[in-house]
């Protein structure tokens, strides 16, 4: 499958190209003049880091998801705070539900609205859901299930619990993964 990044990138140094054959085939100065400006222009226009427009996800948005992931989740996994908070959610039912709602709202909002990159929504799952968003969310949230458990920061004979101290962890780690999926070098 062609990258259609890589594409209009390679497409660009065409053009670039052909215009500089170009301008050494011109005789008229001010024909060469408006070459050599055409030039500029091309030159100006092309793509850089931030711009792009970005659609599907595939195992390469998947591997900068993660990466962003456990950049932001590694300090929640060592901070005992991180339990602390997860307590406080499982007594107070609510703080999981806005917990997790502000979770995925800060994650559609740099996705989708803060126009970082420009990200397009590209065959959503059902019809509804962008793959984007599922593959950002489910990394998070399994990255911050797997790594609290091999690194004894939960305790499954308690399951609410875990899952309270889980979606704390998970909170940064979807807003590391979704960082890391859009910013410059995806």
């Amino acid at each position: 499958m062609t990258d259609p990044d890589r594409t209009s990138d390679a497409d660009l140094e065409d053009l670039l190209d052909e215009l500089e054959e170009l301008e050494d085939a011109v005789d008229d100065p001010h024909e060469r003049e408006q070459v050599r400006e055409t030039i500029r222009v091309a030159r100006r226009v092309q793509p850089s880091a931030f711009g792009r427009v970005i659609r599907g996800f595939d195992r390469h948005d998947a591997a900068e998801a993660l990466v962003g992931s456990v950049v932001f989740g590694i300090p929640m996994l060592v901070e005992g705070g991180t339990l602390e908070i997860g307590e406080f959610v499982a007594a107070n039912p609510t703080s999981l539900v806005v917990t997790l709602a502000g979770a995925v709202g800060i994650v559609i909002g740099l996705l989708y609205v803060a126009e970082i990159q420009q990200v397009e929504i590209h065959r959503p799952l059902f019809g509804v859901i962008p793959r984007r968003l599922a593959g950002v969310l489910g990394i998070s949230f399994l990255t911050a299930t797997a790594t609290m458990t091999v690194w004894g920061r939960v305790d499954w004979a308690e399951p609410w619990l875990a899952v309270c101290q889980v979606s704390v962890t998970f909170t940064a780690m979807a807003i590391g993964a979704a960082l890391g999926d859009i910013l410059p070098g995806s």
